[in-house]
């Protein structure tokens, strides 16, 4: 297997994993429910989010965390989502940038969580 380190690759990895998602029965929903018909528009932004974080390729502004802030998760959630995330990273790669995938969504899930708990528990709303 090759290591991640083309557009392609993540397009790839992208397309394969969101598809999952939409079928995963505790993640499914929310995700369809929040993207509703828009999934084209989701997926090519994930292509630019994983292109900036992982080929070092900036082509993706914005703020990752704002569209999940009020969402219903917690820590099953994060979980479902890493076990699919890994499963799908090995799934088709091997190497640096695979192990660096999983690291990453392992630290963005953690990072999403504890502010998700934050805001759900103090009221306070994240800043713009």
């Amino acid at each position: 297997m090759q290591d991640i380190s083309t557009i392609e690759n993540i397009r790839l990895l992208v397309d394969t994993f969101y598809g999952k998602i939409r079928q995963q029965p505790l993640l499914g929903p929310i995700f369809n429910g929040a993207i509703g018909n828009r999934w084209p528009e989701h997926l090519d932004k994930m292509y630019r989010f994983w292109q900036t974080v992982l080929l070092e390729e900036h082509t993706y502004h914005g703020s990752p965390f704002l569209p999940h802030a009020n969402m219903p998760l917690d820590q099953r959630h994060f979980d479902a989502w890493l076990q699919l995330w890994h499963e799908t990273v090995d799934a088709h790669f091997s190497g640096i940038k695979a192990e660096e995938a999983k690291w990453r969504a392992h630290k963005m899930a953690g990072m999403f969580l504890s502010k998700i708990e934050y805001y759900r528990n103090t009221g306070s709303k994240p800043l713009l």
